[in-house]
């Protein structure tokens, strides 16, 4: 019990010693042991890489989880140690709906057989979601969360050891000053100075060796970076699957309503155009094609309309056999391989230079290319158009 109160008073004489001493220097009547330039910049580096990291990550969460009470509840599981449980994404829950909706609207009406179709890409849409998040979670997510819980507090309790230590140093400096001071008055050599002096090495041999524990931790910053640069391309490319995934979903899906959209909707604007407004007898038969064909809606999906020749539907129906205008032909070059769904269109390989153009009454999202002898529908996504 006695040594428990020397020690309690020593703790409490050396704390209020730093007290003092850290109270007299924001006063100005204390000198403080400056840090070397290099030492300052690697403090200043290393508070830079705290404070943006945090950042990076809050709004990383974000991004990956925008619902506030979701993130909420899996940083306490997280804390807790538990599992986070499995949550269904939008996507995923949105498709749901779409098929539930799809049954009861009945699956072989033509809007229930579209809710399917579009909810299954919803589906896989959101499990691409939740495929992207994991991945994100790991590799960028967890090293930026592990330096700060794990790296940074090891530097800071470093760097309040070396700011006591400082204290302590300066301290021990101001009594050493002291007796000398009053050594000079009395004339004589006093042993408050020669106490003063050795308290005075060894807290500079304290500091000295706390200084450079911190330098070392310090500059173990420039591998932090390194470690997360690494963590950030992987972040990237998983961003950037997750993307490309999705894309050619979408692509996909497109491509499945466009094929159906002539079935369900051919009748309906046959009829129209019949109904609503006849060609007059004085029109000629390339008057009439030229005022309906822009109606349709995509190709090769061409309604046949009364007194319009068969060949012009034929026209737009087989690119082979249309020959390219004198004017309007550009250069275009391909982004993606494309692999063609039917004899009317042109499959593709990534980088090659292409011949397209368009047709009157064309699908916008599509181009006639060439290929030497070959020729076909292209679409427009898979280009980049060239002057």
């Amino acid at each position: 019990m006695d040594f428990n109160v020397k020690k309690l008073a020593s703790d409490a004489g050396v704390f209020f010693s730093r007290a003092m001493q850290f109270t007299e220097e924001k006063l100005g009547q204390a000198e403080k042991t400056e840090l070397d330039a290099h030492f300052e910049n690697l403090l200043a580096r290393a508070d830079c890489t705290k404070n943006w990291t945090e950042k990076i990550l809050r709004q990383t969460e974000v991004l990956l989880q925008p619902n506030p009470s979701a993130r909420v509840e899996e940083f306490l599981y997280e804390k807790l140690d538990r599992k986070v449980p499995s949550r269904v994404t939008n996507g995923e829950l949105l498709a749901q709906y779409m098929t539930e909706a799809a049954n009861d609207f009945g699956p072989g009406t033509p809007y229930g057989k579209t809710l399917i179709k579009v909810g299954e890409t919803q589906r896989r849409l959101g499990a691409a979601e939740r495929d992207f998040i994991h991945s994100a979670s790991i590799n960028f997510l967890t090293p930026l969360r592990n330096f700060l819980e794990g790296d940074w507090r090891t530097i800071s309790k470093e760097r309040r050891i070396l700011q006591n230590c400082r204290l302590d140093l300066d301290a021990c400096k101001a009594r050493l000053k002291k007796a000398k001071a009053a050594e000079a008055k009395a004339a004589l050599w006093s042993d408050e100075v020669e106490k003063a002096e050795h308290e005075l090495r060894l807290t500079q041999t304290e500091f000295d060796r706390q200084a450079e524990v911190t330098r070392l931790l310090l500059e173990g910053i420039s591998s932090t970076h390194v470690n997360h640069l690494r963590c950030l391309h992987e972040f990237v490319e998983s961003q950037t699957n997750y993307y490309a995934q999705c894309y050619q979903y979408m692509l996909d899906l497109q491509k499945q309503l466009g094929s159906s959209k002539g079935e369900i909707f051919s009748g309906t604007f046959v009829g129209n155009a019949e109904s609503a407004s006849p060609p007059p007898a004085a029109t000629s038969p390339p008057a009439v094609a030229a005022a309906t064909l822009p109606a349709v809606p995509t190709i090769p999906v061409v309604p046949t309309i009364a007194g319009v020749p068969n060949t012009v539907a034929e026209s737009v129906l087989n690119p082979n056999e249309v020959k390219p205008p004198a004017s309007g032909t550009r250069k275009a070059r391909v982004l993606y391989d494309y692999e063609a769904a039917d004899s009317t269109e042109l499959a593709l390989l990534a980088d090659e230079m292409i011949t397209v153009y368009s047709l009157p009454g064309m699908d916008p999202d599509w181009l006639i290319g060439e290929r030497g002898n070959q020729k076909g529908k292209v679409p427009v996504t898979y280009l980049e158009l060239l002057s």
